[in-house]
């Protein structure tokens, strides 16, 4: 059986969606006749046409609000932000709007929005950045970061037939590095429900999307040159959270760590931590560690990046420093 692609897991995922309901559209920049600055909604134009495929003009704001306003009158839309970055034109909209409306007035608000994230390739500042915290902190919308294709593809499906607004992070450093057989039939990923990627009993560490990889690499290591089996919790959905899942891991490792590509300060590692510190903490045997970006714009130099982005040898270094304590 061929290997799916992340790119494509999301790809074919919209695709069916669009195939199954006749609501589902999909509007942004260039993603009609261009086929989407990553090709995600390439031969969509040709499938389902120019009422269901968008070209809209530059304005993230406008976009987010004709999907609201598309959301009201019925159809599912799906709103791409180029780079997730310029999600903060259309903040008023999403946290204003589309977020509170539920309760506000018991109308649901059905839209996606998604768009790459993430560095690791040299996009600089304002094509790099990590804004789920923005999200994370809004109550009535959804926030899910999918790091392998299965996920991909399984999570955009929840997330296009969810009934409230749901931010959706691809990390463009994933899109044709991670392969993946994909089942034939239909499937969604429940959104709330994080995924035990490697069992363990020394210590735990959590994390989601690109860092997924880094923090597997640094078990085997572990595993391998000092017997430290850990476990590595993949959160796949960071509002809701899975709590059952964070505090199974805590107790059962009593050493945490969290690692996100995201900046320190405000991150969802202080929130974890916050939570397995007030429900578990008579089974923690040392601290919850983080291991993050520093608090600085996401530099463009290549050696800038590296050393700004969390990676094995961070993780490492703050695994082994977890389990001797």
């Amino acid at each position: 059986m061929a290997l799916t692609t992340y790119v494509e897991a999301i790809r074919q995922g919209i695709w069916e969606e669009m195939e199954r309901d006749q609501r589902v559209f999909i509007l942004g920049e260039d993603v009609g006749v261009y086929g989407g600055a990553f090709k995600v909604t390439e031969g969509m134009l040709e499938r389902f046409g120019d009422l269901r495929v968008i070209d809209t003009p530059i304005s993230e704001s406008a976009i987010v609000g004709a999907a609201i306003g598309a959301a009201l009158l019925g159809m599912r839309p799906i709103a791409e932000m180029q780079f997730i970055d310029f999600i903060s034109c259309a903040f008023d909209q999403i946290t204003n709007f589309a977020a509170k409306n539920r309760y506000r007035w018991g109308a649901g608000v059905p839209i996606v929005i998604r768009g790459p994230s993430g560095g690791g390739v040299h996009g600089g500042p304002y094509h790099s950045q990590n804004p789920e915290m923005y999200f994370v902190h809004t109550p009535g919308l959804k926030v899910v970061a999918p790091a392998t294709a299965y996920d991909a593809k399984g999570l955009i499906k929840a997330a296009i037939r969810d009934e409230d607004p749901v931010i959706y992070l691809e990390h463009k450093y994933l899109y044709r590095r991670i392969k993946e057989e994909l089942p034939k039939e239909d499937y969604v990923v429940p959104i709330g429900t994080a995924a035990v990627r490697r069992e363990g009993r020394d210590l735990a560490i959590l994390t989601y999307g690109a860092m997924l990889y880094h923090a597997l690499e640094a078990a085997e290591t572990l595993a391998r040159e000092g017997g430290i089996q850990a476990e590595v919790v993949d959160l796949r959905s960071l509002l809701p959270l899975d709590k059952d899942t964070i505090l199974g891991a805590a107790k059962k490792t009593g050493k945490v760590l969290v690692v996100h590509e995201d900046t320190r300060t405000g991150g969802i590692a202080g929130e974890i931590a916050a939570i397995i510190n007030e429900e578990v903490f008579e089974y923690l045997d040392g601290p919850v560690l983080r291991v993050t970006a520093p608090d600085t714009p996401v530099p463009y130099s290549p050696p800038l990046e590296e050393f700004f982005l969390p990676n094995k040898e961070k993780i490492l270094k703050a695994a082994r420093q977890l389990a001797a304590y």
